[in-house]
């Protein structure tokens, strides 16, 4: 909130951006756990006087905001989802500290993911994943709670079409093979700048940047079930991914990146009542068929195989889906 100083309208807050911490826990029986974040802190505070005067008496050092993310990582005995420890820590510089009225958590969780050997789990091996869990925790001193999470990096690819089946019961139980398109893109606007063929077969390729804001609005509504906020991260991944992909033995057909966005957004929300609201960004990255050609003849002819990846220029599709009584 903006305050009245020498007749201007004046806005402030500091933080750490960056920290990086890793946590390491080990069970008796010899299994462990990693966890590697990355932690940013901003915090709303009643510090005005340093910037109007030579008075730093009510500033929380950036220097003692970093210490303060290796400590509390320390005090974390348990397992917890990098939600609770994002709350954990802004809920310790609204109560700690009288000057500051709201504390902005973010976290980026880097996936360290335990490896298979031998048919079984690692006790203490892991390997890199690809996309990253994201939360943003706003803690006011008041108690009231906006929590956020999200995945970024998400890469997903299908292919054109599906060779599929059909059972027909028509006299008799046959298998009827058809072709099934999985992406198209068509009846859009077309004018004298317009290139674009249109097609109801080709590569549908994104990377999926999703956000979601849970309906807790106080730090006493948040579940005490310990891992609640890792197994729902992991629920929504997978609600995201099948919708996407549809059935794993014909897919479902994408008339155009908006259509899925929609249909995804739209699944999570109605498969989770705790969320009240989805923000997904899709990119459309390109791959586009090889035809190659000279003076000699065809050297490539494109049959639904051969490709050229390319991710810039794409195009960006992005959308927010929610409950009518969200306030996001």
């Amino acid at each position: 909130m903006a305050e009245r100083v020498e007749g201007f309208n004046f806005e402030q807050r500091h933080g750490k951006e960056r920290v990086r911490v890793a946590r390491v826990w080990k069970t008796k029986e010899g299994k462990h756990y990693v966890v590697e974040w990355r932690v940013g802190i901003s915090l709303l505070s009643d510090c005005v006087n340093s910037y109007l005067r030579d008075d730093n008496s009510d500033i929380v050092a950036t220097d003692t905001m970093k210490n303060t993310v290796y400590a509390k990582a320390k005090e974390c005995s348990e397992i917890l989802s990098v939600e609770n420890f994002a709350i954990e820590l802004a809920k310790h510089f609204i109560s700690f500290y009288r000057q500051v009225t709201t504390a902005i958590v973010n976290i980026v969780e880097k996936p360290w993911e335990r490896i298979i050997a031998d048919g079984q789990p690692h006790m203490h091996g892991f390997k890199l994943g690809s996309e990253r869990h994201t939360v943003e925790a706003i803690v006011k001193k008041s108690g009231a709670l906006q929590l956020t999470s999200g995945v970024e990096g998400l890469s997903v690819l299908k292919t054109t079409k599906l060779n599929c089946y059909i059972q027909s019961l028509i006299f008799v139980l046959t298998l009827v093979w058809i072709c099934c398109e999985q992406s198209g893109f068509e009846g859009f606007i077309r004018d004298k700048y317009t290139a674009l063929p249109e097609t109801r077969e080709r590569m549908l390729a994104t990377e999926v940047t999703g956000l979601w804001r849970y309906s807790y609005e106080s730090l006493s509504s948040v579940p005490q079930k310990p891992l609640y906020f890792v197994e729902r991260y992991d629920d929504v991944k997978r609600v995201l991914l099948e919708t996407f992909f549809g059935p794993p033995n014909v897919g479902v057909y994408s008339p155009s990146v908006q259509n899925t966005l929609y249909q995804m957004a739209r699944a999570t929300l109605n498969r989770f009542p705790d969320i009240d609201s989805v923000q997904l960004k899709m990119p459309n990255i390109h791959f586009l068929p090889v035809n190659i050609s000279n003076t000699g003849g065809q050297i490539v002819k494109f049959n639904d195989d051969v490709y050229l990846p390319t991710d810039e220029p794409h195009g960006s599709i992005q959308a927010t889906l929610s409950r009518f009584w969200s306030k996001m």
